[in-house]
């Protein structure tokens, strides 16, 4: 028999309310999901357009409060992009079927109720903690699937649906991309940057898993191979490099001279010079990043290796190589470290390079003088130093003319 119930609609807005006051940081996105009513799904769940699905019988059954704590939850998943990142994760573990779709919902939740309840937010009951898992807290999606199985901890979990949001796959109660009320791409985007921006604005007590969201959000992690491919091909093709006059051709504007013979002028492939730290401080894996680079490096002028040389410098630069290949190039160091040697080697090489890439982590003094050819530096990551505590420390930073690439 087919319940009769209609959506308690003032209820359901006097429980957004309550999330709104308690989480005041989420009201643009609680005001952006649209509710639609459904008989279908079994309690509430979102679909990757932002339309939340509800059971009038689980609102009329629910209190207020917790129903309050069950928004919060549901705008969750997909702040966090939680059906986007089941869909990737899916993909490159090759997961299938509704068992891993489960797996993946039930470690959407547990990274979400780690730390979303309390301050004026209830603990619904049933809900997924880290702890429930025997798994601790502090941890990402990703990392819990890593962690747990389908089991004796999760068998309490199989009513579990938060819908196509939060693990990726579709519903049949889903409207999909052309149903009513659905958010585009750019409004969606636009959601998360106004609920970054009010996190950032004022972090407060906000949680560390939001303060941490809303950072990656405002400043998305970026390709950078395509930003050092770049950086290189915009100096190598800058006004000046690789640039010579010869009289080999005349000028263009010789007729207007009878008699005088000018110079025209002739542009000759950039020459690169690759100057690799090699210091202590740089670990093997960057090492062995920089060589691929370097080989990258030569691709990317058209395979000319003779117009690519690799330098390696702790606090004594080392021997200038012509690059081969990536396996074939010796790196020597170890030491500490001090680039400014690597540089004035490099610029003593004739011919003298058009274009200088360091690859480092950034822990050098760097040269006072801008070098007089184009230079980017692709920074390695560097862990946390304990003289940042000092109030007097002041860290070496590549210098201004320089382009910088964070690596990896």
């Amino acid at each position: 028999m087919t319940s009769t119930l209609t959506l308690d609609s003032d209820k359901l807005c006097a429980a957004r309310l309550l999330a709104v006051r308690a989480r005041p940081y989420l009201a643009t996105a609680l005001y952006a999901l649209h509710i639609v009513e459904s008989r279908t799904v079994p309690t509430m769940a979102v679909d990757r357009y932002w339309r939340c699905y509800v059971s009038p019988a689980f609102v009329d059954r629910t209190p207020v409060e917790d129903l309050a704590s069950v928004l919060v939850h549901e705008v969750s998943h997909l702040l966090r992009d939680h059906h986007g990142r089941s869909d990737r994760f899916a993909q490159a573990h090759n997961l299938t079927g509704p068992a891993e779709r489960l797996r993946m919902n039930i470690a959407a939740d547990a990274e979400i109720n780690d730390d979303a309840f309390g301050d004026g937010l209830v603990h619904p009951e049933g809900a997924v903690t880290p702890a429930s898992l025997g798994l601790g807290s502090g941890e990402l999606m990703e990392d819990y699937l890593r962690q747990f199985r389908l089991g004796r901890l999760t068998e309490n979990f199989a009513w579990l649906d938060c819908g196509s949001g939060a693990d990726g796959a579709d519903r049949d109660w889903d409207l999909g991309p052309d149903g009513a009320d659905g958010l585009t791409d750019q409004q969606r985007e636009a959601v998360k940057f106004r609920v970054a921006q009010g996190i950032t604005a004022r972090p407060g007590d906000t949680p560390r898993a939001w303060r941490r969201w809303a950072e990656q959000a405002l400043h998305p992690p970026q390709p950078w191979r395509a930003l050092l491919g770049a950086a290189i091909r915009s100096a190598a093709s800058a006004p000046g490099v690789g640039e010579d006059y010869t009289y080999g051709r005349p000028a263009r504007r010789s007729p207007s001279l009878p008699g005088i013979v000018l110079p025209s002028l002739r542009r000759n492939p950039p020459r690169v010079c690759i100057l690799i730290d090699t210091s202590a401080s740089v670990s093997d894996s960057e090492l062995g990043s920089a060589l691929l680079e370097s080989a990258a490096i030569s691709q990317a002028l058209g395979g000319r290796r003779d117009l690519v040389t690799v330098l390696s410098c702790d606090t004594a630069a080392r021997i200038v190589d012509p690059i081969c290949r990536a396996d074939g190039i010796t790196l020597l160091g170890g030491g500490g470290t001090d680039l400014r040697t690597g540089f004035t080697k490099a610029l003593r090489t004739q011919p003298r390079p058009d274009v200088l890439v360091v690859l480092t982590d950034g822990q050098t003094p760097w040269p006072t003088s801008r070098p007089p050819c184009r230079t980017v530096v692709g920074l390695f990551p560097r862990a946390p130093s304990s003289l940042e505590d000092d109030p007097d420390y002041v860290p070496d930073t590549p210098p201004t003319w320089a382009r910088v690439v964070h690596i990896g």
